[in-house]
């Protein structure tokens, strides 16, 4: 793995998210690094300022819990446990290949900190809601987050647990939706319009909440309101955001880097 920069803000422990996910994704020949790059921000804050998460406390049942719904962006999330130290980096040098514990889309197999495999879309938030709920009903205090793409909410699950988040005051339940305005082939829009999205879901009664979701002292500020219901995050966000050849471009959400793309995005990462 390249060489790490030196922590002393969540800046830069979003930068060596980005140059581990990067080294990952190449040396694992695996992909999705547009979809890990539009929400490194986001992980950097939750993980390193914002939640009650560490490698003190990541044994214990009363500590913050993070969802990834999206589970294709699950090296982000191996990458912030290693720079916990909670998973050792040199392990994570092995993610996406054969007998790795390290899978594509995230999986809590022998992965200490990971709350649940997800993968299939629409499947993160419906759990995230019942953790919530059972935490309500066990009165524990403790906050639950959950991480989801745009393009997941074509799945009806994921507006039947917007339901149930209000009907239920989940007011320790945060859902933040990865809108980098691209899904597989196409953007959201061409392939099923969400737009207006943020109308939508506070018609559910949810407090809504639209931010850039790649600027780090947003992501603090909003992630510090209280609300009164479920609080929804619309975290407008680039899709490959820190490498210019990646961002906005859908091939990147399937490409494996070549070596001449690998140091190309490496170089643009350090230099930032």
């Amino acid at each position: 793995m390249p060489k790490l920069v030196k922590i002393n803000s969540i800046n830069d422990f979003a930068k060596n998210l980005r140059i581990l996910t990067l080294g990952m994704i190449y040396k694992g020949k695996a992909s999705h690094l547009a979809s890990i790059f539009s929400c490194v921000d986001i992980i950097a804050v939750l993980f390193f300022h914002h939640m009650n998460f560490s490698k003190k406390n990541y044994k214990n049942a009363n500590r913050d819990k993070f969802i990834l719904s999206k589970g294709h962006a699950g090296a982000a999330v191996y990458a912030a446990l290693a720079l916990l130290k909670i998973i050792p980096i040199k392990k994570i040098e092995k993610y996406y290949k054969n007998g790795s514990v390290f899978s594509g889309h995230i999986s809590d197999y022998k992965v200490p900190g990971i709350e649940f495999s997800t993968g299939s879309l629409g499947n993160g938030i419906g759990v995230a809601c019942g953790i919530a709920m059972a935490s309500k009903i066990d009165k524990k205090k403790l906050d639950i987050y959950t991480l989801m793409g745009d393009g997941e909410l074509n799945e009806g699950s994921c507006w039947e647990a917007l339901l149930f988040a209000n009907h239920h005051k989940l007011n320790n339940l945060t859902i933040i939706i990865d809108r980098n305005y691209y899904q597989s082939i196409l953007t959201t829009e061409e392939t099923l319009k969400l737009n207006p999205l943020k109308e939508k879901i506070a018609s559910f009664g949810l407090d809504v909440f639209e931010i850039d979701g790649n600027n780090i002292n947003k992501i603090k500020k909003v992630l510090n309101k209280k609300t009164k219901s479920s609080k929804v995050i619309i975290a407008n966000t680039i899709k490959g955001k820190g490498v210019s050849f990646m961002e906005n471009k859908i091939k990147w959400h399937y490409k494996n880097p070549n070596e001449e793309e690998y140091f190309k995005a490496l170089k643009e990462i350090m230099e930032k």
